[in-house]
């Protein structure tokens, strides 16, 4: 066990307490939960730093940390969802949720076929998540229908976009170990 996994398990552990705090009774619930998730957010880039800065990258770690950020993502667009109660946040959740699987399946199909390396994350996977964070930290933050909570809406739909379009490149890059193989 090194800090990088520990701040991995860290963001795992705050999956609970990030649900039980948005659904407190208290006043101060929406943004506790914006900055709990905030903190989930900044561990999931520095566990990664430190792995590689420190020399720490493990097999146990690679597989936790996206298991990680794909729990808190999904935990957090489920309990939004339910609050918000609009078509306009579960579409965009929905397809962040089901990118999520269909990429992860995409990759260990190929990691098994031995081309990991052509769905390797990209730049575009990057601005993706960054959006997607943003958004989820200004929804977690504001109570449903204020103006600022309606940008974050708007920047989910954004991240959703970019979510769909990176899902695209991804098979793409896949498509020619993927599709039938001619006779």
């Amino acid at each position: 066990m090194n800090i990088p996994n520990l701040l991995t398990l860290l963001r795992l552990l705050l999956i609970p307490v990030c649900v039980g705090v948005y659904y407190s009774p208290y006043a101060w619930a929406y943004m506790a939960t914006a900055i709990l998730f905030t903190i989930a957010a900044i561990t999931d880039w520095f566990d990664g730093y430190l792995a590689r800065k420190w020399g720490q990258m493990t097999a146990f770690g690679a597989f936790l940390d996206p298991v990680a950020d794909k729990l808190i993502v999904a935990s957090v667009l489920v309990v939004l969802v339910e609050r918000h109660e609009t078509v306009w946040l579960t579409i965009p959740a929905v397809i962040i949720i089901g990118r999520e699987i269909v990429i992860s399946a995409l990759r260990e199909w190929m990691a098994e076929a031995g081309k990991r390396a052509s769905v390797a994350v990209n730049m575009l996977g990057k601005l993706k998540t960054t959006v997607q964070m943003v958004s989820i930290i200004v929804l977690l933050s504001q109570v449903p229908g204020t103006i600022i909570a309606n940008l974050g809406l708007a920047a989910l739909q954004l991240a959703a976009v970019l979510t769909l379009w990176s899902m695209i490149v991804y098979l793409r890059a896949a498509w020619q170990d993927l599709k039938p193989k001619s006779s």
